[in-house]
């Protein structure tokens, strides 16, 4: 009996420590995205003519990238300027004495976080691996390498596209002639970031279906059965996201979030394929 109870007590102890181990290695794990996180925020911080001037400031230029680019499709395909950017309607200003100060520690950490990225997922992805068999691992080989592939492209796609257009249309809109656009630093660094990151977040689409596929929560016929009312839904973040009411810029959002949502279906069918194989 003292035996039976002598050995409960060690498997008791041994679990404990396991609990603890996987807590002490977790926060390992936490603390180092941390310091990554920290060090990218800092290299951004001390590079801030290309953080604003070049980066946040870029939408604001009437050469600015997208705006060329559309100049060039309205010459070729409608045969006139109507959609050349020749004038940006808005100026920035800060009435906060420490606005613009702030505003440069935040969209340093916004930065940062954005830099890391890939090495924070390598952070989940060593902390998770040792709890997965050979198979799924092999499954879930390059998880980290898509995932920031998706990331990276959602938030090219948002700081390209949405955000000067957006930006465009929102700060050259005027309800009277009386009066002027001053639109302040914060809420022009808030809008840009925020749009972006949350593109970037928007476009990791697949991999959540990767893993709501594994636990059977989704799957590809359930998607490819609601894929007419996924469209209508699409449809209605494309007009939330691009407030222009011009058609082509809610068709230009569209048409990459329907293929994240066919790409997404691809990626189930795999998932179901593999488990099927088991």
């Amino acid at each position: 009996m003292a035996l039976d109870q002598l050995e409960e007590e060690i498997k008791t102890e041994e679990k404990e420590m396991s609990f603890f181990d996987h807590v002490d290695e977790l926060r390992s794990h936490i603390m180092k995205s941390v310091i990554a996180i920290f060090v990218c925020a800092v290299v951004v911080f001390f590079n801030k003519y290309l953080l604003f001037d070049v980066i946040l400031f870029g939408p604001m230029h009437t050469n600015f990238w997208t705006y060329e680019i559309m100049c060039e499709l309205s010459n070729k395909f409608i045969g006139n300027d109507s959609y050349c950017v020749k004038e940006i309607g808005f100026v920035l200003s800060n009435i906060d004495i420490t606005g613009q100060f702030t505003q440069h520690l935040f969209i340093s950490f916004v930065g940062g976080i954005i830099l890391a990225f890939p090495f924070v997922l390598w952070q989940l992805w060593r902390f998770i691996k040792p709890a997965l068999n050979e198979k799924e691992i092999n499954y879930a080989k390059g998880l980290v390498f898509f995932s920031s592939m998706l990331f990276f492209t959602g938030i090219a796609f948002g700081y390209f596209i949405l955000s000067p257009l957006s930006i465009q249309f929102l700060g050259s809109y005027q309800v009277s002639t009386l009066v002027s656009n001053e639109i302040n630093l914060e809420s022009y660094v808030s809008f840009i970031s925020t749009l972006t990151f949350a593109t970037g977040i928007i476009f990791e689409m697949p991999i959540l279906v990767y893993f709501l596929t594994k636990i059977g929560i989704l799957g590809s016929r359930l998607m490819s059965k609601y894929r007419r009312y996924a469209i209508v839904v699409i449809l209605l973040i494309a007009g939330i996201l691009t407030p222009s009411p011009d058609m082509a810029s809610q068709i230009m959002m569209a048409i990459p979030l329907y293929g994240l949502y066919e790409l997404s279906i691809i990626v189930a069918r795999r998932v179901e394929k593999n488990k099927n194989k088991k």
